[in-house]
C-alpha cells in the first residue's frame, strides 16, 4: 500500500515540499507519495484525528501550526521541546511524535562558514525563530538578539530563551555578526517586494533569509550589492527537509542531487 506523507499550513503558496519528497520517493524506490493540505487553524483538530484514523506516516508542519499542533501529540522529542514548536510529525510503536529539523535545516549552512561570528539578530518570533535561537545557541554564538514587529511576541521569545530584545524601529541601529530574517517578508506574493531590512547593512555581516521563493530575495540581493555574504533560504529549507526524509524513511536522499530538483523547480 501506498505511504501517504503530506504538508499542512495556512496559507501553503508555492511550497516547495511535495517536489522534494516525491522526488526523493521515486528515486529510492519508495511507495510513498507527499500531498499539499492547506489548512485554516480552525481545522486542524478534525485534521489530526484524520492523521491518526487514516494511519498517515508522516506530515511536515508550517506557519500557523508549528505550535497548535503540539497538543495534539502523543510525545515530542528534546529537541522540538527545545524548541518550543514542531515542523515534522512521525509514528513510533504506534505512538505519534513531534520534532523540529527547522535546527538542522538553519544550522547546517552555517556550519560550512570557516568563521562564525560571535552575535546574531533575528528577525521575527514565530516558530523559525525559536528554532534559530536554539541552533545558534548550538554553534555557541555568543550574543543573540530578538526583534519582532509585535514587540509582545518577541518578548516572549526573549523570557523563553532568557535573550534580548530590541523594538523593530530600533533594529538598524545594532551591528550584529548576523542578520537571519525568519519573518515571510519577501516571500513570493503579495509580500515579495518587501524587506525585513531597510537601512544599511554593517560591514562584514552574514545575512541569512529562511524565504526560499524567491530563490534571491530583496533582502538578499541588497545584502550582497552591499558587500555581505548572503546565505539562501533554500539550503535551510534542503536540509530540514532532508533531516525530515530520513526520519520518515531512514533513508538518505543525497543533498546534492536533491539540491538540483529544488533549483530546477524554482527555475
Amino acid at each position: 500500500m501506498t505511504q501517504k506523507y503530506g504538508i499542512i499550513g495556512w496559507p501553503l503558496g508555492h511550497t516547495l515540499s511535495p517536489t522534494l519528497h516525491n522526488s526523493g520517493f521515486k528515486r529510492l524506490g519508495i511507495d510513498a507519495e507527499y500531498v499539499a493540505w492547506p489548512l485554516e487553524p480552525v481545522g486542524l483538530s478534525d485534521f489530526m484525528q484524520r492523521f491518526r484514523d487514516d494511519k498517515v506516516q508522516g506530515l511536515s508542519v508550517t506557519i500557523p501550526h508549528k505550535r497548535t499542533v503540539m497538543r495534539f501529540l502523543d510525545e515530542m522529542t528534546f529537541r522540538a521541546k527545545s524548541v518550543g514548536a514542531v515542523n515534522t510529525i512521525f509514528w513510533r510503536e504506534g505512538v505519534v511524535w513531534g520534532e523540529n529539523t527547522d535546527v538542522d535545516g538553519l544550522i547546517e549552512p552555517l556550519r560550512l562558514l570557516k568563521k562564525l561570528p560571535e552575535s546574531a539578530l533575528v528577525l521575527g518570533a514565530g516558530g523559525a525563530a525559536r528554532a534559530a535561537v536554539v541552533g545558534l545557541r548550538e554553534l555557541e554564538v555568543g550574543e543573540i538578539i530578538v526583534a519582532n514587529r509585535t514587540r509582545s511576541k518577541a518578548e516572549i521569545l526573549g523570557h523563553d530563551f532568557n535573550i534580548r530584545v530590541v523594538d523593530w524601529e530600533k533594529r538598524h541601529e545594532l551591528s550584529p555578526g548576523i542578520i537571519l530574517n525568519t519573518t515571510p517578508l519577501g516571500m513570493s506574493g503579495d509580500m515579495v517586494g518587501l524587506t525585513p531590512w531597510e537601512g544599511d547593512f554593517p560591514t562584514g555581516s552574514i545575512v541569512y533569509d529562511i524565504v526560499y521563493n524567491p530563490l534571491r530575495t530583496r533582502l538578499l540581493n541588497e545584502a550582497e550589492q552591499a558587500g555581505c555574504t548572503v546565505i539562501e533560504g533554500i539550503e535551510m529549507f534542503l536540509h530540514q527537509g532532508l533531516a525530515q526524509f530520513r526520519l520518515w524513511t531512514g533513508r538518505k536522499y543525497d543533498a546534492g542531487k536533491a539540491r538540483k530538483v529544488l533549483l530546477e523547480a524554482l527555475g
